[in-house]
């Protein structure tokens, strides 16, 4: 049933997803439920599935897939006719079927609507594949009416992503290019942009003058599972900072926009990136995790970091002499994701000695960037009773709190979404990412060695010194506070 709400934020016209491997991980995990969702939550007016992969199996197969998707990882339940509704809409072609096949299967889709339709190809292969996908569209005549969705990593370097660039071009303009960010996807991470812009009480101090330092840190606990092979040739930097965390640091660092619409916010992104100082290889410490050469598919002397950390600048009038602190890693003690920016000290303290104060470090604002998005002010208060004791306090807010969890979109949800509207907001553009490839250069030219870390560390010992004399963030000295439990 379409709900009339969610139709005003959906697509005009009806969709044709031609979805490249429709089997694989991402798929089964993102995709798959993801249209879902959209679909029957009433986002996209029409639709159609067809999925393409390598796997030599028929419609029935990709079916029964699908329907394993939709109960392992979807967190909505499933009715029968739900279920009915959506399987109807799946088709399947293999590769070896050919342009000629594919290109019928998406006509056949297409003559199901009434009136207009959109394609959206979605790119869910490996990178050396896309450019074959793209090749099998053109062969197939699938380019007109279509957008494409492109997953990273986009090239390794500036070389290989000026050329990636120049062979999608020659197919598609790059107003039909969506290059993904799940990150960016995320509400939390969208939620940076109201609370900068909608706000005069943080508006004004957004800046160099009253902000000393910001951290952006991404550590996982997972290991690389079946990847192995493609991360042996990415590595922890390739694979998250340039794809993933230069892209939060624009949100975080950006001036305001002209508007929300696509094209300002890309600009004002796009001016961050061009004002980044190159990388200095002497302020990045790379690691690997004990064990990582014992991994399957990995070179017994391999060099490929699993861990990252670097210190970077902006140059420019607001963030001028600020550094910025970027970390990511495998095998990391815990799992978060936060953006935390350090306010600057009072520059002189009336308070007695043992009164605590700058004991526990300068005031901070932290967002957590997971789906159920968190935000967190940390300062000094008096402690009640005689005397002046200081103690850090906070005050926080949860999505939770306000009961519009069940309105938020998951990550790739809402990319999808924005791809099938031709919204550019939240993906990068050729010029962005050839620019992070320019800033990464000196260090993709001259990586320091890798550094030794135990499993379920914080990383190599080096971390302390390249952020010192400021201090990690991570791990938190106490908890975020649970929305849950009365009195929290």
């Amino acid at each position: 049933m379409l709900h009339r709400n969610h139709a005003k934020v959906g697509p005009r016209f009806p969709q044709v997803v031609v979805l490249f491997g429709a089997t694989g991980d991402l798929s089964h995990r993102k995709l798959l439920p993801g249209l879902f969702h959209l679909c029957m939550s009433g986002f996209i007016p029409g639709w159609k599935i067809v999925g393409v992969s390598l796997d030599d199996i028929d419609v029935h197969g990709f079916r029964k897939i699908a329907r394993e998707a939709l109960e392992q990882f979807g967190d909505r339940k499933v009715t029968e006719a739900e279920w009915s509704e959506f399987s109807e809409s799946l088709s399947y072609v293999p590769l070896s079927s050919g342009p000629a096949a594919l290109r019928e299967a998406v006509a056949c889709a297409e003559r199901g609507f009434n009136g207009e339709s959109r394609r959206l190809h979605y790119l869910s292969v490996p990178p050396m594949a896309a450019l074959s996908a793209v090749k099998l569209l053109a062969d197939a005549d699938l380019i007109k009416r279509s957008r494409v969705v492109m997953e990273k990593p986009f090239g390794v370097d500036l070389a290989s992503a000026q050329a990636l660039n120049a062979r999608l071009h020659e197919v598609f303009s790059e107003e039909q290019i969506f290059r993904i960010d799940h990150f960016l996807g995320k509400e939390a991470a969208q939620n940076i942009l109201a609370f900068r812009f909608a706000n005069g009480l943080f508006e004004p101090i957004w800046n160099r003058n009253f902000i000393d330092h910001v951290q952006i840190d991404v550590p996982e606990t997972l290991g690389l599972g079946k990847r192995t092979g493609f991360y042996e040739t990415t590595g922890a930097f390739r694979d998250m900072v340039v794809t993933h965390l230069f892209q939060i640091l624009a949100f975080v660092a950006m001036e305001a926009p002209t508007s929300l619409d696509p094209t300002p916010i890309t600009e004002e992104k796009n001016k961050v990136f061009r004002s980044m100082s190159l990388i200095d290889p002497r302020n990045v410490v790379r690691g690997q995790y004990v064990g990582y050469r014992k991994e399957e598919g990995v070179d017994r002397e391999s060099d490929t970091e699993t861990f990252v950390a670097l210190k970077c600048a902006i140059d420019n009038w607001r963030w001028a002499g600020v550094p910025f602190f970027l970390r990511t890693g495998k095998k990391l003690a815990e799992g978060q994701r936060i953006i935390s920016l350090a306010f600057r000290e009072p520059p002189k303290s009336m308070f007695p000695p043992g009164s605590g104060v700058g004991a526990q470090g300068p005031d901070h604002l932290t967002f957590d960037l997971a789906d159920a998005s968190k935000m967190s002010l940390s300062f000094y208060g008096k402690r009640p009773g005689p005397g002046m004791r200081l103690d850090k306090l906070s005050m926080q807010f949860a999505m939770h709190d306000t009961g519009w969890i069940g309105d938020v979109l998951e990550a790739y949800e809402r990319l999808i979404l924005d791809a099938m509207r031709g919204d550019r907001t939240l993906f990068t553009t050729a010029d962005g990412i050839e620019r992070l490839w320019e800033v990464s250069a000196p260090l993709i030219d001259n990586p320091p060695p890798v550094r030794l870390y135990e499993p379920d560390s914080w990383g190599p010992k080096s971390i302390h010194q390249l952020i010192a004399p400021h201090a990690w963030r991570l791990p938190f000295e106490r908890a975020w506070r649970d929305p849950n439990k009365s009195g929290a």
